[in-house]
């Protein structure tokens, strides 16, 4: 199977970037990663060769990284299902399934488990608000925005899918000009602003269309292309899980966080902050070894200082 990856980003989530590409090499991934940017390369990519519309950047021999400029005024959160047309479109037609994710996520499994989830379906990871029932007041509010625009319920849902990753096959591919619709129906209907994606009024007025995470869901509820969903887990919203770790609203991106002050505030390190550290250097160096050292010592005085502070009355 022909595969590819990618994200977009701006400002200092470049960091994220660099560690979830080396946590996904280190699993096995070899090809292209397509990053999408707003801004400034990042300061790590060097020696970048210029090609016809797309800046890369090798990684390993059998690896690159291929930055492709975005001019866009949406928020990138809503731009994800319009860069991976474009992607699908123009840079890499013949793709057989192209893979979202996240720049603050880091992988924990094997490569070829993700290319045998997306060949069963639209690969996608529960939500931290994950029981979200077919009868739920917000879930009916968003089918009724949906029929009202002319579209039909295919199926009825009881679970709620992170938009941070999504797999997709080329057969389904079709989701991603379903989701970028929905998301510009809603904006032209008052309900969304696509420059801010995480809007207030959004979240509290009916019909609760927050962010591009609500419209993918309700995409999912309005296309007959068949589904492969593990829980929150698959993100470590939950513990157990094996295949990703998210750095989600509202804790502190891994690359910001000041461990030890966080840590003596009641908060420790998280899994997502350890793995974040453990992919930093390899096989994209993101940090001097001098300040890896130095993080590595903050983890385990964080975690230390963690369990005391647990372990102690309030």
């Amino acid at each position: 199977m022909r595969t590819a990856i990618c994200t977009v980003f701006e400002k200092d989530y470049h960091y994220g970037v660099g560690a979830l590409v080396n946590s996904l090499y280190q699993k096995g991934f070899r090809g292209v990663f397509w990053a999408g940017y707003r801004g400034n390369l990042p300061p790590w990519a060097r020696d970048i060769q210029v090609k016809n519309e797309y800046q890369e950047f090798s990684i390993a021999e059998d690896c690159v990284i291929r930055f492709v400029q975005i001019k866009t005024w949406k928020h990138l959160g809503f731009y994800k299902p319009d860069f991976m047309s474009l992607l699908w479109e123009k840079y890499c037609p013949d793709v057989d399934a192209l893979f979202y994710f996240d720049p603050d996520i880091v992988n924990k499994c094997r490569w070829d488990f993700y290319e045998n989830w997306v060949s069963r379906g639209i690969a996608l990871c529960g939500d931290s608000w994950y029981l979200v029932p077919a009868n739920h007041p917000k879930r009916l509010a968003w089918k009724e925005f949906a029929e009202n625009n002319g579209f039909v319920c295919e199926r009825e849902l009881n679970y709620h899918y992170n938009s941070g990753f999504i797999g997709v096959h080329k057969s389904c591919k079709s989701i991603l000009t379903l989701w970028q619709k929905l998301e510009e129906i809603g904006e032209i209907a008052g309900y969304t602003n696509l420059e801010d994606l995480y809007a207030d009024n959004s979240f509290h007025n009916s019909p609760y269309l927050y962010g591009d995470q609500t419209y993918l869901n309700l995409a999912l509820m309005l296309t007959k292309c068949p589904l492969t969903t593990v829980g929150p887990d698959g993100m470590d919203f939950i513990p157990g899980g094996t295949i990703m770790s998210h750095a989600t609203v509202p804790h502190v991106k891994p690359w910001r966080k000041k461990l030890m002050l966080s840590a003596l505030e009641g908060n420790p390190p998280t899994i997502t902050d350890k793995l974040y550290w453990q992919h930093s250097q390899a096989p994209i160096q993101l940090y001097s070894k001098a300040k890896l050292i130095g993080q590595k010592l903050e983890i385990m005085f964080g975690s230390a200082v963690g369990r005391f502070i647990r372990r102690s009355p309030m």
